[in-house]
């Protein structure tokens, strides 16, 4: 390994979430366009050798933390697969993987044997009805049965990512806290971001002041867990049950941000809300050596924007969030 991959902020980058697939089960009405089908062609996907050579790449240049994203991995043929030779990578600390939940039941026991540790799974109401109003499917049961199966190959921890939207309502959230706090894992309150016109048409609700009710409510006080991202957590006085923040528009944390996204298509992404990036497909299909991708790494990390302008400048993302990478 050749130390840390530091951008010119100062800046440790030390985490890489990697695309592999921009396709999803699901049409969750912030994520995808009601009626898009302009999805890249699957030979434009990286192949399993070439996500493996990056990821290698990253590793050698100190990253520690990897998570495997989508659109809905579990939909990419072959990511047990993928997930166990990723996992054997000397120097790789964590391996995870998020997911919408539909397809886990039969395959959770298959990726925690292959090495993933810990689980993101996207949830934003445990209404059926609503469920299927927001992701455009009935499936609901599905992604619950997920859920179950994660616990039973004793993921850990197990965090769901709930998505705060104009619509939704403190019920709902009440509601996912208790369920969450029963069944022992975390749940993480998301903003909504303008990415794409499907991510700015729903619409953005701060939840500073579902933060302060919910801390009230149930009792909860400052803590950490586990992860590398940037949600700020709660806990209870007993520390049994966690809650997380992601505050990108209310209350960003661009100072400390430490990932970078690899896309399905090669592209890395060196920030959710900019359009910079470097194409690391081209350079691996005309035969880059490892020293050669390491630079070209290292050149992009230089480039890193300081912070997004999801505010100032919210229609400047057109790529919408399956094609970013989680």
């Amino acid at each position: 390994m050749t130390g840390s991959l530091l951008d010119r902020f100062g800046r440790n980058i030390e985490y890489l979430r990697v695309s592999v697939t921009d396709r999803c089960d699901l049409r969750c009405r912030y994520c995808l366009p009601t009626g898009f089908n302009g999805f890249e062609a699957r030979e434009e996907w990286l192949d399993f050798g070439e996500i493996e050579r990056i990821v290698a790449a990253f590793v050698r240049l100190g990253v520690k933390r990897i998570r495997l994203t989508g659109g809905e991995p579990l939909t990419r043929r072959g990511i047990t697969e993928l997930a166990g030779r990723l996992a054997q990578l000397a120097g790789l600390e964590d391996l995870s993987l998020s997911t919408n939940g539909t397809q886990l039941a039969g395959l959770a026991a298959a990726l925690k044997a292959a090495g993933v540790s810990r689980i993101n799974i996207s949830l934003d109401t445990l209404d059926r009805h609503r469920f299927e109003a927001l992701t455009g499917r009935d499936a609901l049961a599905e992604v619950l049965a997920g859920i179950k199966a994660a616990r039973l190959a004793k993921f850990a921890p197990i965090k769901i990512n709930m998505v705060v939207l104009p619509d939704t309502s403190a019920a709902e959230i009440d509601a996912m806290v208790s369920y969450c706090r029963d069944s022992g894992l975390i749940l993480r309150l998301i903003e909504a971001m303008p990415i794409g016109a499907s991510g700015r048409g729903v619409g953005f609700v701060s939840i500073q002041p579902t933060i302060t009710r919910i801390q009230e409510k149930f009792n909860l006080v400052a803590g950490i867990a586990k992860g590398g991202g940037p949600a700020r957590y709660l806990v209870s006085s007993d520390g049994r049950f966690s809650m997380g923040f992601i505050t990108a528009m209310s209350r960003h944390f661009c100072a400390t941000c430490n990932r970078v996204r690899l896309a399905a298509d090669g592209r890395l992404l060196l920030c959710l809300g900019e359009d910079a990036s470097a194409d690391l497909r081209t350079s691996l299909r005309q035969g880059i050596s490892d020293n050669q991708l390491d630079a070209q790494i290292r050149s992009a990390i230089a480039r890193k924007p300081y912070r997004h302008e999801f505010n100032e400048r919210p229609e400047k993302i057109v790529r919408f969030m399956a094609s970013t990478g989680g």
